[in-house]
């Protein structure tokens, strides 16, 4: 989880705003992003010498980043746009067979 103390925020909060200025200001956010995500993981996992706690650790960190941007961000938009657009058909017939 992204949430750890103010104390141990604040050292990378500085470097974190230069990265997210270049990649903002990019047309190749994808691209940057990949770069700058890829970099911070080789910090953790030496490509020369790859152990397997340290590739369990990267891979753990990026499944959970992943699922809390989509618990936070992703799902609530989902379901916006289903109440939008009408839901999918199989979803409405499981969801009244509860």
């Amino acid at each position: 989880m992204p949430y750890i103390t103010q104390d141990r925020r604040d050292p990378l909060d500085e470097p974190l705003a230069q990265i997210i200025l270049a990649i903002q200001d990019s047309t190749a956010k994808a691209g940057m992003l990949n770069y700058a995500i890829t970099t911070l993981l080789q910090s953790v996992v030496d490509p020369e010498a790859p152990r397997y706690v340290d590739i369990n650790t990267a891979v753990g960190v990026l499944e959970c980043a992943k699922l809390e941007l989509y618990r936070r961000l992703a799902a609530g938009y989902e379901d916006k746009k289903a109440a939008e657009n009408g839901d999918v058909d199989t979803y409405v017939v499981v969801q009244s067979k509860d």
